[in-house]
């Protein structure tokens, strides 16, 4: 696991087929890798017929954390489009741990294979419709899962805007964590990847995506036209800028350094 990167994805290959053997699965074409190679997935046919499996790996101190069982605790989230977590399976040894999950397959393809956007999307008004009407119903999800704390918003927007920036939330909603272009389909709306659901200000998964689509105006204009009254908020605000932070630190770390001035002018555009 510690190795070069070819040397991890053959390891977590590896994994794939333990998981498929034990479901009785038969993987079909090219594994795709999840953020940093964290995670890997495959179509696969079982008895049932085609599905999704997946699996995600974790040193051991982590798994306890709310991501580990993101996916499979967002069944009880009603009227949204998403996959279904079918069956379970988790396996490792003293300082690492793997799951497998075997999900529902989804056909459509996701709008970006990047989490930022790099090409204008042509998506139907009913795409943008599913879409603010899937957050409105998560929004009211009841759920003890956080994506960030007040304490959290706090240093952050303290670190990266100084004191003039109010860090108050007033009102915190259900978000899906990661709203960013990857974990979206189209031409059918379906919402990937509930690993990091729950608590965040309100406003925040507009923000991810809207912070996300700023390489791309057009894309982004329709962004904010659908979801203006929750970007224009003083928590909507609030959320931009502590997503402008969060890709300033993905910047530091390596991730598409040309995203940085894009999220800076935002910055000061939010910040005058």
């Amino acid at each position: 696991m510690n190795g070069s990167n070819d040397g991890h994805r053959q390891w977590m290959g590896e994994q794939l087929a333990t998981a498929a053997e034990h479901f009785g699965l038969i993987l079909e074409g090219e594994p795709t890798f999840g953020w940093h190679d964290r995670t890997i997935g495959s179509r696969a046919l079982g008895a049932d017929g085609e599905r999704w499996l997946r699996v995600s790996w974790s040193h051991t101190q982590w798994t306890k954390d709310d991501f580990w069982t993101g996916n499979q605790e967002a069944a009880t989230i009603v009227s949204v489009p998403k996959p279904t977590v079918l069956d379970m399976y988790e396996w490792g040894e003293q300082t690492y741990r793997n799951r497998a999950e075997v999900m529902t397959l989804v056909t459509d393809r996701v709008c970006s294979k990047t989490q930022e956007l790099r090409t204008e999307l042509d998506l139907s008004p009913q795409w943008w419709s599913d879409l603010r009407s899937a957050q409105n119903a998560l929004s009211e999800h009841k759920t003890r899962r956080t994506v960030t704390s007040q304490e959290a918003v706090t240093r952050r927007l303290l670190a990266f805007f100084g004191s003039s920036v109010d860090p108050l939330v007033t009102r915190w909603t259900t978000a899906h964590g990661d709203l960013n272009w990857s974990n979206l389909t189209a031409p059918r709306l379906v919402i990937l990847d509930w690993e990091s659901f729950g608590i965040a200000p309100a406003g925040y998964d507009a923000a991810t995506l809207y912070v996300l689509s700023l390489l791309m105006p057009e894309t982004a204009k329709k962004v904010y036209e659908k979801f203006a009254d929750v970007l224009d908020s003083p928590d909507g605000v609030r959320s931009q800028l502590h997503v402008i932070g969060r890709y300033l630190k993905r910047v530091e770390n390596g991730d598409f350094p040309d995203f940085a001035d894009a999220l800076h002018r935002h910055a000061r555009q939010l910040n005058r």
